[in-house]
């Protein structure tokens, strides 16, 4: 998250959700962000850990020919996805915290508690990779007993920095939010550095031989759906404008900023991938540790290289763990206001910060990091689960962009009709590139996914049950015993080996 302070005459940040309903009672005012403090905020959110492993991570799966597909693919499936967030802030103003609220809008209560409860867990796998990717990148500048991350004692660490960031973050938002300001204009710096010096010593003959592919790529399809998971998490934070859209000058801005956002990230991202290839071959790429983007530039200029940008990561990664943190609570708290999840989530301290939200996701990744243990590859499982888990809130907010754009507009919103087509192309486009995003994370990741969704609806059912109604109507309960039925297949996969963690 980026602070309101940095293009709005010096506003402070966002006051958290619930400010007012919670513990504090004072009903302060909420400060407004401007659309350059927006997608600052956007950018920050989406330039995290995710950008530092993309040349091991695509010289894996394909070669230069599989990367331009892929991030042509990715590049115009999010930016659909990045107009859908766009339209619906424009015709849905009164629609706040994004992906929770556009799921409970169009398909019910329980389909908007799976998007919220998926957006918010997608955020804690997410803040799980980048402690392990943090512990993995001190292994690589030499210190001992990390080893990838998953070490006891890297779990340790972990978790100590965990519990520190939820002490900084309990003290208030707006304490948060100027560090992150700083953090945001930090983190590019490196990583155009990067893109810098790899095109100054870019080799056309290493880049032609990584044209098609090594030999463990397989087709060309093949190669194209192995990075679409890796995509899917780098652009994570497209909808971040989206999720605090109430504290928007002007509903406008929130589209802007999205879009704005996105186009930065994704010349950043793309160029990051495309110029290693022509530092050295993908087989030699696809061996490096993580980030592989430390080793590509050791390769071009020397030690100092990892030195460089492995600094770069953990200034970025603290920031985006920073940003995530905040916008985990902020989905938490907003169901619980509109009684989706339980009332103790919506309270606040004396800070203005929702305390039991932020609690409560802090708990979360600390699970998720003494499960790690047990994986076999800790940093790409928490990297895959976190874009399997984002894909349910992005497909609903993609479906109920599609229906509101293709019904009759409501009475007093006719102007609002005027590029219909258009929007129902964007949203349709959305729609099916989402869904090719399920198919393209295989059953496995679905199984996870719904192994971790199953059980949250604990905390609808707690909900329901404070508000005196039934939990499930005939509708939710037929939901409810699919993703049961699929959690259930999930564990047992697990248990019998066919899934491997």
């Amino acid at each position: 998250m980026s602070g309101g302070d940095a293009a709005s005459g010096g506003s402070t940040a966002p006051s958290a959700p619930g400010s007012g309903g919670g513990e504090t009672g004072s009903g302060a005012p909420v400060a407004k962000l401007s659309t350059l403090a927006m997608t600052g905020m956007v950018v920050g959110s989406m330039v995290g850990a995710g950008v530092f492993t993309l040349p091991g991570r695509f010289a894996r799966e394909t070669g230069v020919a599989g990367a331009l597909i892929a991030w042509s693919i990715a590049g115009a499936g999010m930016l659909m996805l990045a107009f859908v967030f766009q339209l619906l802030a424009v015709r849905k103003p009164e629609l706040d915290a994004g992906v929770y609220a556009y799921a409970k809008e169009g398909f019910g209560e329980y389909l908007g508690f799976f998007s919220g409860f998926g957006y918010w867990a997608s955020a804690c796998a997410g803040n799980t990779f980048y402690w392990v990717f943090i512990m993995s990148t001190l292994t690589g500048l030499g210190v001992g007993g990390l080893g990838a991350g998953d070490t006891p004692l890297a779990i340790a660490l972990s978790s100590a920095g965990l519990w520190g960031f939820y002490l900084l973050v309990r003290r208030g938002v707006q304490g948060a939010a100027a560090i992150n300001t700083i953090v945001t204009i930090a983190k590019i710096v490196p990583i155009v550095i990067f893109v810098l010096l790899c095109i100054f010593v870019f080799d056309p003959a290493a880049f032609a031989e990584n044209w098609g592919g090594a030999d463990y790529a397989g087709s060309l399809f093949e190669q194209v759906r192995g990075t679409m998971l890796v995509t899917v998490f780098v652009f994570l934070g497209v909808e971040g404008a989206s999720v605090y859209s109430r504290h928007a000058k002007r509903r406008e801005d929130v589209g802007r900023a999205t879009v704005l956002g996105f186009l930065s990230v994704f010349a950043i991202f793309a160029s990051v991938t495309i110029v290693s290839y022509g530092v050295m071959p993908m087989s030699e790429i696809a061996e490096l540790a993580q980030p592989s983007m430390a080793g590509v530039l050791e390769h071009a200029v020397g030690p100092w290289g990892r030195w460089f940008v492995s600094a770069g990561l953990i200034v970025s990664v603290l920031g985006a763990y920073l940003a995530w943190s905040l916008m985990a609570a902020e989905v938490l708290s907003v169901a619980a206001e509109d009684r989706d999840m339980p009332r103790f989530l919506a309270r606040t301290n004396r800070h203005g910060v929702p305390a039991n939200a932020v609690l409560l996701t802090s708990i979360f990744v600390q699970l998720l990091l003494l499960a790690l243990l047990l994986a076999g590859n800790a940093l790409d499982l928490a990297l895959d689960l976190t874009s399997a888990l984002t894909l349910v809130p992005f497909l609903l907010a993609a479906l109920y962009a599609l229906k509101l754009v293709g019904s009759r507009p409501e009475p007093g919103q006719e102007p609002q009709a005027r590029g219909i087509v258009r929007d129902r192309i964007v949203s349709a486009i959305a729609v099916v590139y989402t869904a090719f995003l399920l198919f393209a994370a295989g059953v496995q990741f679905v199984l996870l996914a719904l192994v971790i969704y199953a059980p949250a609806t604990i905390l609808f059912a707690m909900a329901r049950r404070e508000q005196g109604r039934r939990v499930f109507s005939a509708r939710e309960l037929i939901i409810f015993a699919v993703s049961l039925l699929g959690a259930v297949a999930g564990i047992v996969a697990i248990v019998a080996g066919w899934i491997t963690l």
